[in-house]
């Protein structure tokens, strides 16, 4: 007997028995579809959160008040001797590689123009954020470069706080009160979207002496360093620190950089990608226990077929290897209807929730079809054995 006639023979074998071989395949298809979807919605979340995080780029270092023993942000809680401040700002941006820095300070108030009144986020910042935070100016200019001790009452509003504060009309140059202060409108953004549920366009961006003074904090929240494309992160990390040191005394900062942050993220994403698919996988179990439980059940019923292939000549390894085709053939099937099943439930939900991502690589198609195929024939090897063992005339007088 030649591979071909195998097939056929094989092919002939579920066509003879539609009801059986569909819901075996059902079994099949149903967990690769849980599988292909899982992993979809985790490699979309995964992807979307990258995105997030690396828009504001790649070549960041994060510095913030006191010291933590794990890498993340310690946000408002300072707890260090000395505070984070502007002067800190200007002294590390004369770190050779370092391009520029950004003092920051946020916090919550309310924007008034006239009649109309907007709570949001206010950020203090210095003149360098959008090159440091690569965003950009619709109108206007950003806020100037002036000196921590005589910073002006400049405010460059959000895309969409300007939108609702002064609708079509030109802002520059009109005053709006920020925490009960009056500033000058100078400049406007351009959109820039949300990270992570936060809208960046819903802010207003005042200078960082200022932020201080109107939240009443002694320190900053953050310094960003922005260093040159191509410069070695952990290099340009350790001169910071070296600055700092001198400056504080003690270390009684934290420094992350962005590689670190993505390398945690990406891992925490990893495993989440690699945990929805193992729920799937579950179902996956499941068709393989359907598809050896029928092959089984195949081999009891096709005993005299079986006898009558051993009394024609036919050897035991082609008749493990006629069931175990079936059995990949059974497999197969069921991991392109999962496949169709699950990229089509992606689509859809990404359709019907435009909010929740989704992304099936071609990688984790194939590898979705070879799962389903290698579980088929794992699944067909115990039944095929069991058919390859029957005696030719035992078999035979089954019928």
């Amino acid at each position: 007997m030649i591979f071909r006639d195998a097939l056929k023979w094989a092919l002939q074998s579920l066509a003879s028995q539609r009801l059986r071989s569909v819901l075996t395949i059902l079994g099949i298809a149903v967990g690769i579809a849980a599988v292909v979807l899982l992993t979809s919605l985790g490699e979309g979340v995964h992807r979307f959160v990258l995105g997030e995080f690396t828009q504001f780029g790649t070549n960041l270092i994060g510095i913030t008040p006191g010291k933590t023993s794990t890498t993340g942000v310690s946000g408002a809680v300072i707890s260090n001797v000395r505070p984070l401040s502007i002067d800190d700002a200007v002294a590390l941006a004369r770190i050779p590689r370092v391009l520029d820095t950004v003092p920051v300070v946020q916090g919550n108030a309310a924007v008034e123009y006239g009649p109309r009144s907007r709570r949001t986020y206010v950020f203090g910042v210095g003149a360098a954020a959008p090159v440091v935070w690569q965003m950009a100016v619709a109108k206007g200019r950003f806020l100037p470069d002036d000196h921590a001790t005589g910073t002006r009452a400049f405010a460059v509003l959000g895309s969409r706080v300007s939108h609702e504060l002064f609708g079509g009309s030109n802002p520059l140059g009109r005053r709006v009160r920020i925490g009960g202060e009056r500033y000058r409108t100078i400049g406007v953004m351009a959109a820039k979207g949300q990270m992570l549920g936060f809208d960046l366009d819903d802010a207003v961006y005042i200078p960082a002496s200022r932020a201080l003074a109107m939240f009443n904090r002694e320190s900053l929240m953050e310094i960003d360093v922005l260093f040159a494309a191509g410069s070695n992160a952990d290099i340009i990390s350790d001169r910071i620190k070296a600055l700092l040191l001198s400056r504080h005394g003690s270390e009684d900062f934290t420094i992350v950089t962005q590689t670190q942050m993505l390398e945690v993220l990406g891992s925490v994403l990893g495993v989440l990608t690699l945990a929805v698919g193992a729920i799937g996988g579950i179902s996956l179990l499941v068709g393989g226990v359907g598809i050896t439980t029928i092959m089984t059940i195949a081999v009891r019923q096709r005993r005299a077929e079986i006898g009558l292939l051993r009394a024609l000549g036919t050897g035991r390894r082609w008749i493990m290897g006629l069931f175990a085709i079936e059995a990949t053939l059974l497999g197969g099937i069921g991991g392109i209807a999962g496949v169709i099943l699950g990229t089509g439930g992606a689509w859809i939900l990404e359709t019907l929730v435009p909010k929740l991502p989704t992304h099936t690589p071609i990688s984790y198609v194939v590898l979705a079809e070879v799962l389903a195929a290698v579980i088929g024939l794992l699944s067909g090897i115990l039944p095929a054995r069991q058919a390859a063992r029957l005696n030719p005339i035992e078999a035979l007088r089954a019928e």
